[in-house]
This record gives C-alpha cells, structure tokens and sequence, in this order.
C-alpha cells in the first residue's frame, strides 16, 4: 500500500488539473477514498437511495454540494462522512482531478484521498441504499472503458466496470481519469466524454 501511495502522489505532483469556474452554476466535490481491504487495495463506492428526487438508484462515489465557506476537500470530507460514517482528515487528501461539468448543471471536483488503515462504512438510508470496497483491479477490467453510443448525439458514453456492472458518467469519467492518471501515469481528460441525458434529472 505504502509503494501504490507513492506512486499515486507522484503522478498527481505532476498533473495539471483543470480548473473550471462555476459562471453561475453550482460546486460540488466527490470522493475517491482510497483504503486497504483484505481483498487488497479498494475503493469506496455508492449506490444512490432509491427514493431520492435525483439519481436514484444510480451508482456514485460519496460527494454532494459545496456549503458556504467550503472549499472541495472539506466538501467531499463532510459528504463521505455524512453518507458512509467515514471520517476524513484534510491531510488524507492527495490531490485534486480535472473539474467536471455535470448535465444537472454542477461542476464537481474530485478528490482523491488515502487511508492507511481499514474503514468501515455505514450507509445512512437517507442517502445511500448500498456501499461497497470495490478492488482496484475492477478499474482495469480488460474492456473498460465501454464507449457507447449516445443516443442524444455528441461524445459517446465512456462506461467503467465496477462492483460486477457497468458504471455510467460522470462516476465513470472520474475513475477513468482516476485510473489512467492516479495508477498508470497517463494523460487523460475527461470533457470529451459523453453523458447520458436522464442525469440531467
């Protein structure tokens, strides 16, 4: 794990984000949390609750709005702590990726963040029907990304494998970049990937 935390670092130290200004629309921030599991590393994903007014039912990773004095990494703190009783300190964060200009109208930041010891996640029914430690080797499934077709026209929809199905974007632009930046050292962006239009919702 201390070798991966290494290597993570150094290839976030010498990544460029892009930044992107909210011009009116709203900041959230959601999070990669990294952590050990007797499985090997993980990371944590949700799937959103199932009576929510907004993507119900959809697989995220852990993250909401940015509240008033807020920055992203505190934002993304207070939403995993909220969702999956998971406390972060500020220090376990690594590093940001490329802001994220979501359908529904957010641009959302996400943070990468590294705990060294294993964490034990409660859902909160509020907001999530289900959480899991999904195995890093999940991201390197041998055909994903899955690019398909966007039905609306434009970019295609880039699917990552997760918790044996098929994550839709945004999550599965963030863990694309996440993986070929954070674990391969490769360049990669993520506004050229399509969105399906039901997230707008």
């Amino acid at each position: 794990m201390h070798a991966l935390r290494t290597r993570i670092e150094g290839h976030l130290a010498g990544f460029e984000r892009i930044a992107i200004e909210a011009e009116g629309r709203r900041r959230a921030a959601v999070a990669i949390v990294l952590s050990p599991t007797p499985a090997g590393p993980a990371f944590l994903l949700t799937r959103r609750a199932l009576h929510m007014r907004r993507g119900a039912g959809n697989y995220a990773l852990p993250g909401g709005n940015v509240d008033p004095g807020e920055d992203a990494v505190d934002a993304a703190r207070r939403e995993t702590d909220e969702e999956l009783g998971v406390k972060l300190s500020r220090e376990a964060a690594l590093g940001l990726l490329d802001d994220f200009v979501t359908l529904g109208g957010h641009v959302v930041t996400p943070v990468v963040f590294w705990t060294p010891e294993p964490v034990s996640i409660v859902p909160n029914p509020e907001e999530v029907h289900a959480a899991w430690h999904i195995p890093l080797a999940d991201l390197d499934h041998p055909r994903a990304p899955r690019r398909v077709r966007n039905p609306a026209g434009g970019p295609a929809i880039l699917r990552m494998f997760a918790q044996g199905s098929w994550v839709n974007p945004p999550t599965a632009a963030w863990l694309y970049q996440f993986r070929e930046v954070c674990l391969h050292g490769r360049p990669c962006r993520t506004d050229g990937i399509g969105q399906p239009s039901w997230t707008a919702r």
